[in-house]
């Protein structure tokens, strides 16, 4: 592991593997990190056929520094471009997960060299169209007061969500204006995801122009990591850079 120092004077971890262009950078999830099933397997994936690959753990998240509270959708945007900029040359392939889906489209819009994605089970606008649009009025209520309102989660611990997180990431939706084209999309979706909705893949599918695909994978659930999701998401990498 190693470490970036960013502008905004955050502390981010990275595994950074060299090799042929164009480089493959994971961005992960909503609190996940760079350890997980689909970053390590697509870093392993990526050295035995000695393509560049770089995964890294936004603040807040995994070893990179901060607290995952203080942190917002825009904050995590610009690690991964302080990443992006800093331990990449030449091309580059997103492939985004959950959060990362949204997070590959912002950087996408700032970093020119961004030259086609992968999203798996996207989730672009969450904070607003997910959890403020579900939330009851005691719990909008409980934000207000408070600033935080905890969250039950199948992955653990409850997700704790700021007010912060929710006010600021409305400065950073990409759903409700134009998405400008940067290279070819291929869009990953379970049919059993209970986070991510096929009418969100159908959604953003609609929303951007270009080279983009939507295969809906029945009985996939949200983690999409089985032997069988993984080949799909390679496959997935493997038609992007063709299409190039």
């Amino acid at each position: 592991m190693q470490v970036l120092d960013t502008e905004q004077g955050r502390r981010i971890a990275y595994h950074r593997t060299e090799g042929a262009w164009p480089w493959i950078v994971f961005l992960g999830g909503f609190k996940s990190d760079m350890g997980g099933t689909k970053a390590v397997h697509l870093e392993d994936w990526a050295q035995k056929r000695g393509q560049a690959f770089l995964r890294f753990d936004y603040s807040g998240h995994g070893e990179s520094s901060g607290t995952f509270e203080d942190g917002s959708i825009g904050d995590w945007a610009e690690d991964a471009v302080a990443a992006i900029k800093a331990l990449t040359e030449g091309p580059v392939v997103l492939v985004g997960s959950s959060m990362g889906g949204w997070i590959s489209l912002l950087v996408a819009q700032r970093v020119e060299r961004v030259a086609g994605m992968v999203g798996i089970a996207a989730a672009p606008d969450f904070t607003e169209d997910s959890m403020w649009a579900g939330f009851d009025a005691a719990q909008r209520e409980a934000l207000a007061r408070e600033g935080r309102v905890a969250l039950p989660s199948e992955y653990g611990e409850p997700y704790v969500i700021t007010k912060r997180l929710i006010e600021e990431g409305r400065g950073s939706l990409v759903l409700r204006t134009p998405v400008a084209p940067f290279g070819p999309v291929r869009l990953l979706q379970g049919t059993e995801d209970a986070d991510v909705t096929r009418e969100t893949a159908l959604r953003l599918l609609d929303h951007l122009d270009g080279d983009v695909r939507l295969t809906l994978v029945k009985g996939a659930d949200h983690r999409f990591s089985t032997p069988a999701c993984l080949t799909m998401i390679e496959n997935a990498i493997d038609e992007v850079i063709e299409c190039a």
